[in-house]
């Protein structure tokens, strides 16, 4: 109700401005010229067009999501108050061309921003939902779809621009949506591997192989989106300062997919070739249910160091994840196995 309030007064405010513009100038033209010379005008048009971008918002949000959970509005505020931080900083860079076409743009793109991200939560929730109804992969589709074509048309536009007029601040949007659309193809792999799993009779064993190899990839072009415009901006400009956190984060995260990378391929490796496989009386002589998929262990099981038995499946999907044991979290890779411990009637008197 508030909300509604503020939005009628904001209304009647930007309806007064015209009027009083119209009035002085009687034209249209110089009606538009006397609002954009004046400085209250201005910021009640900001105002107004800031209240029409919160009600368009919500209205795709209501289109696209529904209700959002209490998890996705909290990443969307905290990620939403970075993209401010950083937007005010790329404006000191471009202060030369600050103008109402200017921050409409930038607007626009925190706008879209803030829908990539809702979308990347959403995705995300496909793995932790057994029940997924279609209404929910109609809307998901149908916002990638939009979001990756808005990617696109941005991205060959700032191009356009740059070839046609030369270096200016269309560097920043087409990195920007050039980001996003990497951001886009992440969350259609996602999805799809998703919807096979979800479509599968039985758990889908390489689904966090592709999972891995896919954040291992996206995250490589990301970095090198990063050097490329870090390059460009320090020969054209000056060093982007707004560009630093989110290149941080960006190599952060590469370098820790591709550390997991390494350690689940060890980690299968020596599940393959140093743990040993569980035998019919050990399986017997406890409970032989695999508390990874709840199924019951009769064949291909393997033996941890720490003498829990799980599927050989089950462990080579573990292990794409994390490397410890799924009952105790001993960690496998700095564990010793049985064969590799010393002997103590062995050891040196």
């Amino acid at each position: 109700m508030r909300s509604v309030g503020f939005s009628l007064l904001a209304l009647c405010m930007t309806v007064s401005v015209v009027a009083n513009a119209y009035y002085q100038k009687k034209q249209f033209y110089p009606s538009v010229v006397y609002i954009t010379k004046s400085n209250p005008s201005m910021a009640v048009i900001y105002l107004q067009a800031f209240i029409c971008v919160l009600l368009a918002g919500r209205v795709m949000r209501k289109v696209f999501f529904g209700q959002l959970r209490t998890t996705e509005f909290e990443h969307l505020m905290e990620r939403s108050w970075y993209a401010i931080t950083e937007t005010c900083l790329a404006f000191t860079v471009f202060r030369d061309d600050f103008n109402p076409k200017f921050v409409s743009l930038f607007t626009l793109l925190l706008f879209l921003k803030s829908f990539h991200w809702l979308a990347e939560d959403r995705v995300d929730y496909m793995e932790r939902s057994p029940v997924i109804s279609y209404i929910f992969h109609l809307r998901v589709m149908a916002l990638l779809l939009l979001l990756g074509s808005l990617d696109i048309y941005f991205v060959e536009h700032a191009y356009q621009l740059t070839v046609s007029k030369g270096a200016s601040v269309q560097l920043v949007f087409g990195f920007e949506y050039a980001i996003l659309f990497t951001m886009v193809i992440n969350i259609i792999i996602k999805y799809t591997l998703y919807t096979v799993d979800l479509h599968s009779e039985t758990p889908w064993d390489n689904k966090a192989v592709f999972l891995l190899y896919t954040e291992l990839v996206m995250g490589l072009i990301k970095v090198i989106l990063y050097i490329a415009f870090m390059f460009i901006m320090v020969r054209i400009y000056t060093l982007p300062l707004f560009a630093l956190r989110p290149m941080y984060y960006t190599i952060r995260n590469f370098k820790k997919a591709f550390n997991d990378v390494i350690l689940s391929r060890r980690a299968i490796h020596n599940m393959n070739t140093l743990y040993p496989d569980a035998t019919l009386e050990e399986l017997q002589a406890g409970d032989n249910v695999c508390i990874i998929c709840r199924e019951e262990m009769t064949v291909a099981s393997k033996k941890l160091p720490c003498n829990h038995i799980f599927h050989a499946s089950c462990l080579r999907s573990w292990f794409q994840r994390q490397q410890t044991c799924p009952t105790c979290r001993l960690n496998i890779l700095r564990t010793p196995t049985a064969e590799q411990r010393p002997d103590p009637q062995r050891a040196p008197r």
